[in-house]
């Protein structure tokens, strides 16, 4: 019989562990208005996407480019980080029962120099952390993922993603690990069909409940 079978938990940080999408919301419009006035509501057309994505889609000048990445790590580095309700209290929970636990993001070192500036402790609560540097195709891509599993040596059954951005979901999805939404930023009508199971934020969540889910979700 499978004692363990929930091994390892993949994390994307913006919107799934802290809750900062306002924050980005007010900078990508100010950046918009300066940059793509042409563009209404941008801050909000590219939720879920990468920077990479951002940059082909709306910023393809170099030079702007470069004015936009520097401006975004000055606002990283001053930015709150909060952790979403119930998401620390579910990270010692799941650690005590010995899963694994990477963030897996596409931000950059330099942004998570920021946070650990900021959370002294937050590189002790997990075993990994995954950034854009550690793979070349960002998420919709299933790449970052699939890495998370083998950094554990773990299967695809023995892992959980939980994500709240479309192409993060997609992400999971695409790598066959069952996925676990968050609706910190997009509305359950809106996920629904874009991952396994939803909840809210980690409020109540705990390392019993996503092990049952997994458990079910691989007996199906």
């Amino acid at each position: 019989m499978q004692t363990n079978i929930f091994k390892a938990a993949l994390f994307d940080l913006d919107g799934t562990l802290f809750d900062t999408e306002p924050q980005y919301t007010i900078f990508w419009g100010r950046t918009a208005r300066r940059y793509r006035p042409d563009v209404p509501n941008l801050e909000y057309a590219i939720k879920g996407t990468t920077l990479t994505q951002i940059f082909a889609n709306y910023f393809p000048d170099p030079q702007v480019q470069a004015e936009i990445t520097e401006a975004l790590n000055d606002w990283e580095g001053t930015m709150r980080y909060e952790f979403v309700p119930g998401a620390l209290d579910f990270l010692h929970d799941i650690k005590a029962h010995g899963v694994k636990c990477a963030v897996v993001t596409s931000s950059n070192m330099v942004k998570m120099k920021s946070v650990a500036r900021q959370i002294p402790e937050f590189h002790s609560l997990f075993d990994r952390i995954l950034t854009a540097e550690d793979f070349t195709a960002s998420k919709p891509a299933p790449d970052c993922y699939l890495l998370g599993a083998r950094v554990f040596d773990a299967d695809i059954q023995e892992c959980v993603v939980f994500e709240d951005a479309f192409t993060g979901l997609q992400a999971g999805m695409s790598s066959g690990i069952m996925t676990v939404g968050l609706t910190t930023g997009l509305t359950a009508e809106q996920i629904k069909d874009k991952c396994h199971h939803i909840i809210p934020d980690f409020t109540g969540v705990n390392y019993d409940s996503i092990a049952a889910l997994l458990s079910d979700h691989w007996k199906q």
